[in-house]
Order: C-alpha cells, then structure tokens, then sequence
C-alpha cells in the first residue's frame, strides 16, 4: 500500500517544549502546536475549527519491526489485547462509551509505530483521553481472554495471507528484500509464531513500550493548545514515567550484492502480475535530499495514468494493462521502492519484464523531461493539499511523521523540498537505486500451488 504523501526526511528531530505555533504552510495549512508534559509524553495540536469536532490520536514509538526474536506479531496482537479492559474500566466500556457518544475509533500498527484514535464531538475530548490515559497503565489481561484473542489473529491471516496468492507473494518478496532486518517479517507475524504467543509476552511488550515517555498525543480539531495542554495534564499527566524511552535495537540491513527472483503460483489467481521491489535508503537513511528525488521518481514512473511506465507499457507498446510504481519513504531504516505491471493478453511475464527493463533502462532519457517532472510535483503537492483539507488525515500524517523521528517542521517544508528537485538529482537516483543487485522480481502466476520457477 502507498504511504500517505507528505512525510519528509529529517535528521535529529525534535519536538518544541512550548506551545507557540509554527506557522502556516505555504500551501495555507493550520498552524501546529506541541508541548511537552511533564512525564515526557509529546502532545501535538492541529487546529480545525470548521466543525465541532476533534480527532484524538496515541501513536506509541514501537511496531512490528521492534518485536523481539521468536515472537513475530506481538506488537499487532498487543494492539487487540488493548482492547480488552483495565482495572476501572472493564471490557468494552470504553468502545461503548465511544459508540453511545456518536464516535468512531480505531486501531493500527504498522513496522515503526502503534496508533489508536477516536473521533468525537469536541465536548467529548477529556472522557477520551481519560480513557487512554487509563489504558495506558492499566491493562488486564488473563488467559481468558488471550488464547481467545490470539484465535482471532490466526484467523486474520488465514484470511488475509494464507488464502491470497497475492499476499504470500508480497511477504515472500519482502523476506527476500531484507535479509537482515525485521522490515521482512510480516506485521502480522508468522503464523507458526502467533500460535505460541501468550499473556507474559504481551504484558511484557506492554510496560516496555506503552510509557508516557514512549508516546505522543495528537490532537486535531475544534481547539486549542491551551485547552489541550489542561486536559492533557489532567489526564495523561498523572500517570508516572518510567524512565529513559526504550531504545530500538535493529540490525542493519547489509548491501545487497545479488538480484532474486521468484514466483507464487496457485490455481486462484485470476490475473498474472510482475512485481520488483528495489532496496533504497528512506526519508530518515537517505543522503541529503535523496529521499524526495526517490519519492518524486516514483511519481514520475508510476504515479496514474500519465506516468511514463503507463504511457510506455500500456498506452505505446500494448503489453500491459496497468503498470506503476511507489516509494515507502516513510520509514526509520532502509526501504523499499517497487515497480508493477499486468500483462495485456497473450503477453507472458517473461515478455513483459523484458518490455520494464528497457523501459526502465531508456528513463533517464525518455521519462525525466521538465513537463514530466512538472506534472509529477504538482500531483504529489496536490495530495498534500488534499490532505490537509481533512482533520484524520491531518492527525496522521503529524503523528506518524513524529512517531519515526521526524520533525513538525520538516513536515511543513515537505512541499517546498518536493518542489526544489532537479531532473539529475532524479536520474541520480535511479541510477544509484534501480539496479538489478538491489532487486527482488516476484511472479504471480496462475498454475498448481507447487512452487515455479519465475
């Protein structure tokens, strides 16, 4: 899935310890708080007073990538068990309090980071983060209702993994990519390591993880920073440190010297598909600015419908029916970058990859005109703006922009660096980046569910 636009590569991050505002962007965003309470928890405001209404965000510094060996998902399945009560408030109160208020709430974890947010009526603000707060410390758990909660996760990726073909050949492409860091284990986990996750590892990932220190609050809608700053300190303020925030101890990924290929055939698949990830630094490894020259690569290669890959492989050449590209910039260590196609009828995959590598390889000449280019900015700012014009998405992008090391400042600045790219910082970039020793080539095939050769 494309990470949200917008989130940009800063180095040493911090957040402000008052409240003055930062400004508004060019592009005419709010302007943005942050504060520091006094237990260490970040708080960040993004005013929207076009309706009543707030978006409340707890976006915690750990994900999937910081589960330790042999325990693959526990930071996704922690997510569930959040859900199952606290000392005062037992199971389902707080989703009932939420739904009998009118809200929505939600939850997620992705490689870097864990979030759980509710959107309710301004007035409703200091009831949810009492509940958070609570949570945050609080937690219960027993084997009553973990071995249960667990059975739901194994049944989330029998769903989602185990009967897609489309899946396993992403987890297996992502298990190639990295050799050595945690970014190639799924989120979810590997089942056969669901299956002996239990209450001690879940309790124990929480008091590591889940501290005031390790958080951040994100606060978007119809207030203030002043208002946020009272309820925050009657509510999350009062629950204890516990010290330093737990450090993230993750291998390095080493330099790939070898191009991978393979391939997942199963009588299920409807539509072949060629997909190739590329190993690339991300907005928090990359060298000064490389990281917006990826993201803005990806956008002229394979970013819709007028991309270069579309108009060459689909539009000119007729051997594909959609083709295109994305850049997970966003990210504490390397990366991916991936380039996709379907093959047209009667074109093989092996033909089609032929028909990507010569248009990869004739890109720095026929793909990087300043009309291209141009096009390309202007979509990427455009979602920006979009963006902006929503409270959710607004809480998102601050928060896991913050929740990887990035600055709310950097955040802001994201359009103007997009803007100041070069067609030869582009070229660069695909020259550095998009070589067949970084790559993993993946086929999706139609055929007998035994392995096949690609």
């Amino acid at each position: 899935m494309r990470p949200a636009p917008g989130l940009v590569c800063p180095v040493g991050a911090t957040l402000r310890t008052d409240a003055a505002p930062f400004g508004r962007a060019e592009a005419g965003g709010p302007e943005v708080a942050s504060f520091v309470l006094d237990n260490g928890l970040d708080v960040v405001v993004v005013p929207d007073h076009r309706a009543p209404v707030v978006t409340h965000m707890v976006w915690y510094r750990n994900g999937s990538a910081d589960d330790p060996l042999g325990q693959s998902g526990i930071a996704h399945f922690l997510e569930h068990l959040m859900f199952k009560g606290t000392e005062t408030h037992p199971v389902g109160a707080f989703s009932k309090a939420v739904s009998s208020l009118g809200g929505q709430e939600n939850a997620f974890t992705s490689f870097d980071y864990t979030a759980y947010f509710q959107r309710v009526a301004r007035e409703n603000l200091k009831t949810m983060m009492s509940f958070e707060a609570d949570r945050m410390t609080g937690l219960i758990l027993d084997d009553a209702v973990v071995a249960p909660e667990r059975d739901v996760v194994l049944e989330e990726r029998r769903m989602r993994v185990e009967t897609d073909p489309a899946a396993q050949l992403s987890e297996a492409m992502a298990a190639s990519l990295f050799v050595h860091h945690p970014y190639g284990i799924p989120i979810i986990g590997w089942m056969h390591e669901i299956e002996e996750l239990n209450r001690t590892h879940a309790l124990d990932y929480y008091r590591r993880f889940y501290t005031p220190e390790n958080a951040i609050l994100v606060v978007a809608g119809d207030v203030t920073a002043d208002e946020v700053r009272r309820l925050a300190d009657d509510t999350y303020g009062v629950v204890a440190p516990r010290g330093a925030r737990p450090q993230r101890a993750r291998p390095r990924e080493p330099e790939p010297r070898a191009a991978r290929r393979l391939s997942v055939a199963d009588p299920k698949v409807e539509q072949p598909t060629l997909q190739r990830l590329y190993l690339t630094p991300s907005c928090m490894t990359a060298r000064d600015g490389e990281s917006h020259a990826l993201e803005l690569l990806a956008e002229v290669l394979g970013g819709g419908p007028t991309s270069y890959l579309y108009r060459s492989l689909v539009l000119e050449q007729g051997v594909a029916v959609n083709a295109g590209a994305w850049y997970m910039g966003s990210a504490i260590d390397d990366t991916r970058f991936s380039v996709y196609a379907v093959p047209a009828e009667g074109v093989s995959l092996e033909g089609l990859e032929e028909a990507l590598d010569r248009a990869l390889a004739r890109a720095p000449s026929e793909a990087l005109s300043a009309t291209a280019i141009e096009r390309a900015k202007t979509r990427l700012v455009a979602e920006t703006v979009y963006s902006s014009d929503s409270q959710s998405s607004l809480a998102r992008i601050f928060g896991s922009a913050l929740a990887i090391g990035e600055s709310i400042e950097e955040v802001r600045r994201w359009p103007a660096e997009i803007e100041a790219v070069q067609a030869a910082r582009l070229a660069a970039a695909a020259e550095r980046y998009l070589v067949p020793a970084r790559s993993v080539t993946g086929y999706l095939i139609k055929g007998p569910a035994a392995a096949a050769a690609a």
